[in-house]
């Protein structure tokens, strides 16, 4: 609740090209909230499979982003987000039945958030591997992140906003730069002294396809902090 004792409202963004099935599970796993999100948008970012028919079926806004790259797609579907606090996921997330409801939560504790993150569980990873998995990819990226910015980067697969702080960091993201990670980049667009936290129980299931690339990490911090404004 606010602190007038209303609700905020609250948009899901979902950045997409071509994950079909994947999409159909994050909307699935959305559909299953135990507080329904107000609004999901899911961008189609020029998919050639059933992405569109996918999000048609379900009660959500279908925004076209012609231009390639989640750096546009992603920046389109908050511009588009008409919540008071704006969500994200990757067709990839499988967030749990309590996940809006806990981002209700985050708010209605400390409503001078700017924004909350929470983390991936790769799941799909073998079991004995998945400590060192998540050692290697989630623990390093935030702490990488609050040596760089001094405060918790948004992970875009698991992150939610005010519309305010979008409003102040839209004009500083490098949406058209196909090189940039858009979490990354939005985490260093943020105002200086913005309110970010991370946020341990909000985590979700996410596919292992942030694996594959072996140095995929250190690319990622790299350009992030290249390209902080």
């Amino acid at each position: 609740m606010s602190s007038e004792g209303v609700r905020r409202t609250v948009s899901v963004v979902i950045p997409v090209r071509d994950d079909a099935d994947f999409l159909e599970r994050c909307l699935e796993a959305l559909d299953r909230q135990t507080v329904a999100p107000d609004e999901i948008v899911v961008v189609d970012n020029r998919s050639s499979d059933r992405t569109p028919t996918i999000a048609r079926r379900r009660r959500v806004r279908l925004l076209e982003e012609p231009m390639l790259g989640i750096p546009p797609a992603a920046s389109a579907g908050y511009d588009a987000a008409s919540g008071e606090i704006i969500a994200r996921l990757d067709a990839d997330s499988v967030p749990p039945p309590g996940w809006t409801a806990r981002i209700h939560a985050a708010w209605d504790a400390e409503p001078g958030l700017d924004a909350i993150t929470g983390p991936g569980r790769l799941d799909s990873v073998p079991r004995l591997l998945r400590p060192i998995a998540t050692l290697l990819y989630m623990r390093s990226y935030f702490a990488l992140s609050v040596v760089l910015l001094g405060r918790p980067a948004l992970f875009g697969s698991n992150f939610a906003m005010t519309r305010d702080v979008w409003a102040s960091a839209r004009s500083r993201v490098h949406r058209t730069d196909p090189r940039v990670h858009d979490d990354l980049d939005l985490s260093f667009a943020l105002p200086r002294g913005s309110r970010v936290r991370y946020e341990p129980g909000l985590a979700l299931h996410i596919s292992s396809r942030p694996l594959r690339t072996p140095l995929g990490m250190a690319l990622r911090i790299g350009r992030g902090s290249a390209r902080s404004p």
